[in-house]
């Protein structure tokens, strides 16, 4: 059943499901590499072609040529990206010029110039992650020149310049990315998705090139070496793979922790990068105040 259900990763996109023998030829042929990213029902997350089926060959693969990095982007095609401030919001904007990007479902806001939007509906396995997960199934693609507006946030947008990297997003954290950049799924253990707030399954960018994320606040970098950071809450935005992830109890002992007050928190191990935003931009924080005295005034003259 696996070997005829294999979905691949291709130019940011999910396409499938093939055969094993439909893969090897496509592998034979150049059309993939066994550095290639697959996932079928029962993997656990998205896997090079290699580590999955390692009699796979690839006779016309050359050897890249040593000092010359890999391309970002299209070979002609350039973005930028800029954060438009106003006094409550911020806007990403992204500027095309002959060149592509992937956005988040739903993030456009508006655009101008000579672009145009390409969305691929979701394999049945991608459909049923992005249920379990939060995140969307289909994330579109605009190609062309001009500028592309995003949603105003009251959070806070930031650029992640990725260079042959690899990071874990929190849910929620991505906005838009440069096709050298490949977007996958990294799964979490049952009881961290069910209690860390992270869900189930996150976002995973690797490669080169930009990707815009969204923090609640300013960033805070902090380099972990062979150390443990304990955090209360879900402002973790995003951490490197190497990293060791788990939920626990904030105390030894059920009782203990609850008499704490600090019950269950997000634990991060290991030797790697976490990026943390302890601190909310001040509108983002009056505007989850007032939504909860909102939602109390709104219960009580309901009772």
């Amino acid at each position: 059943m696996m070997a005829e259900h294999i979905f691949i990763a291709r130019n940011n996109r999910q396409e499938g499901p093939f055969e094993l023998s439909q893969i090897q030829a496509m592998v034979v042929s150049g059309q993939l590499s066994p550095e290639s990213l697959c996932w079928y029902e029962g993997l656990p997350e998205w896997r090079q072609l290699a580590d999955v089926f390692p009699s796979l060959t690839s006779p016309r693969a050359a050897a890249p040529v040593p000092g010359v990095p890999a391309a970002v982007g299209t070979a002609t095609g350039r973005v930028s990206i800029e954060i438009v401030e106003s006094e409550f919001y911020q806007m990403p904007r992204l500027i095309l010029e002959n060149a592509e990007v992937v956005v988040e479902a739903g993030a456009m806001h508006y655009m101008r110039g000579n672009l145009a939007m390409e969305a691929a509906a979701p394999s049945v396995g991608g459909f049923i992650k992005s249920k379990l997960s939060g995140e969307r199934a289909v994330r579109p693609r605009y190609r062309g020149t001009g500028e592309l507006y995003l949603e105003p946030t009251f959070g806070e947008c930031h650029v992640l310049e990725l260079n042959n990297e690899e990071w874990i997003l929190d849910r929620g954290a991505f906005l838009a990315s440069e096709p050298g950049v490949e977007l996958g799924v990294f799964s979490n253990k049952a009881m961290t998705g069910l209690f860390g707030g992270e869900g189930f399954f996150q976002t995973r960018v690797r490669g080169r090139g930009k990707v815009l994320i969204l923090a609640p606040g300013p960033l805070e970098r902090l380099e972990l070496r062979n150390e443990t950071l304990v955090v209360d809450g879900s402002f973790a935005v995003a951490r490197t793979p190497e990293l060791q992830y788990s939920v626990e109890k904030a105390a030894k002992g059920l009782f203990a922790s609850w008499i704490s007050g600090e019950g269950i928190v997000n634990t991060f191990r290991g030797t790697g990068t976490v990026l943390i935003a302890p601190v909310p931009k001040r509108f983002l924080t009056l505007l989850r105040e007032f939504g909860g005295v909102k939602a109390l005034i709104h219960g009580i003259s309901k009772g």
